[in-house]
């Protein structure tokens, strides 16, 4: 299979568990997320999404990506430590990732360590800077700033 950019969506920053979510949808060529898809990921993603450690700005960012075969995958990055990010990860219609059948709606924890794959890593080194520009390089976090800062929709990947 040849490799291809996907289409980057930025669907627009949301409140979940006292924490601000930068959200991207990363989707296949002219298939979008099913709405199905969507809805299950976002009531999961509590679960994805760790306590404050009480001294960084409550940030985090997701990333929701439909696989060309039946998978889909929601990644959380939280920022912790200041400068440190934790990616919590669940995955759905994936038995190769132990999950229980093939529907891209049923998420479940993955348990194997990861941090994404090239689409979606494109998301974090956009993130890395934005982070490093809004809350570490000025005198005072600028927390608005950084959530207003987010990748360009198009195309990801290359």
């Amino acid at each position: 299979m040849a490799f291809h950019d996907k289409q980057l969506t930025v669907p627009g920053t949301v409140e979940v568990a006292g924490r601000h979510v930068k959200r991207y949808h990363v989707d296949q060529p002219g298939r979008r997320l099913e709405p199905a898809v969507v809805a299950t990921a976002y009531e999961f993603l509590p679960r994805l999404l760790p306590s404050s450690d009480g001294h960084t700005p409550p940030a985090s960012w997701s990333v929701l990506h439909r696989g060309a075969d039946s998978g889909a995958y929601l990644l959380a990055y939280t920022w912790f430590w200041d400068n440190v990010v934790e990616c919590r990860i669940a995955v759905a219609g994936q038995p190769a990732l132990d999950c229980p059948d093939d529907d891209p709606a049923h998420f479940v924890p993955m348990t194997r360590p990861g941090v994404g794959c090239v689409w979606e890593l494109g998301v974090l080194e956009h993130e890395r800077t934005a982070w490093i520009r809004h809350v570490l390089a000025p005198d005072r976090p600028d927390l608005p700033g950084y959530l207003a800062d987010t990748r360009a929709e198009g195309p990801v990947g290359a």
